[in-house]
């Protein structure tokens, strides 16, 4: 008979979770051999086969796929049972695996530690850097208890807390003859080579949807997946970007923001949250404090 709350069920998650033994075994600090023989205890137990090999690594059976759900459920009910067990007496106590945009990281990541540690020394902070469509990953995998999250436009869910609303700019070399500009059309704009995020992100899911409206077409110079890549592409004159337009010290004596209007383009930033991971009172506690610093914090602080 199967024992579903033998450890080895959860190594079999974080497997599954990471998609190979390899990784895995780095993620929990274990010799990837002791992996492996637990997960093929499983399957000898099981009578079957969890997990197919692949030359990149692991996936699910149709036996696995039918199985991961059920054991993350009785995980999550464990979970939870331990966290009400510990919390009895009103300490949040645990892990909290937190998700930050890399555009947050520099202004929210200690302030948020301190935060933690001063308030309740007994939870520990797990911080994960991403992109928007990493960290919703992330979350829909219940890797991660909360996370910051892009929307673009005016679409956060029910269940996502909008955390500040940011316009976006164009992005351009200090000399540039437009950064004498305080606004710039989206006309316009299509027209110049810009470096934008790789797909999938919802800037570009954005931007191809008012291009086809407006029958324009984008003039694509590179990719660059990051805030910071983007604006030194501009600053050295390789295409223009579209960001927030937040500038630190040492970007504003090489580069200005255009506001971009007609349309203005809008972004969110919300607070998503899984509905894979059981809630403690850890998690539920540093949910709140980020609703009431995150916003401060980051708010815009546009240099034009």
């Amino acid at each position: 008979m199967l024992n579903i709350l033998d450890p080895k069920w959860q190594l079999f998650v974080k497997v599954a979770d990471a998609g190979s033994v390899t990784a895995a075994a780095l993620a929990l600090d274990m010799q990837q051999s002791v992996v492996s023989r637990h997960i093929a205890r499983l399957e000898e137990e099981s009578g079957t086969r969890l997990f197919r090999r692949t030359g990149r690594g692991v996936v699910l059976t149709e036996f696995g796929e039918q199985v991961y759900p059920r054991v993350m459920a009785l995980i999550r009910d464990a979970e939870q049972l331990a966290d009400d067990m510990r919390t009895s007496k009103d300490t949040p106590i645990g892990d909290v695996r937190v998700g930050l945009l890399p555009s947050a990281v520099a202004v929210l990541a200690g302030p948020l530690f301190s935060a933690v540690q001063k308030a309740w020394p007994q939870v520990r902070l797990h911080l994960t850097e991403g992109s928007s469509a990493q960290l919703e990953e992330l979350l829909l995998q219940g890797r991660l208890d909360l996370a910051l999250l892009l929307r673009e436009e005016d679409t956060a869910t029910p269940d996502e807390t909008v955390l500040t609303r940011l316009s976006l700019y164009l992005i351009v070399p200090a000399k540039d003859p437009l950064a004498k500009r305080r606004t710039i059309d989206f006309e316009e704009v299509a027209t110049l080579p810009l470096v934008l995020p790789s797909e999938p992100h919802p800037l570009r899911g954005r931007l191809a949807r008012l291009v086809r409206q407006k029958g324009l077409a984008l003039t694509q110079v590179l990719e660059a997946d990051s805030i910071r890549l983007q604006h030194e592409i501009a600053a050295i004159g390789g295409g223009y970007a579209i960001t927030a337009g937040t500038l630190t010290a040492g970007e504003s004596r090489r580069l200005a923001a255009v506001r971009i209007v007609r349309p203005v383009l809008a972004r969110s930033i919300v607070l998503g949250v899984t509905a894979h991971r059981a809630h403690t009172r850890a998690t539920r506690e540093v949910m709140r404090l980020l609703k009431r610093m995150a916003p401060d914090i980051l708010k815009p602080t546009t240099q034009t």
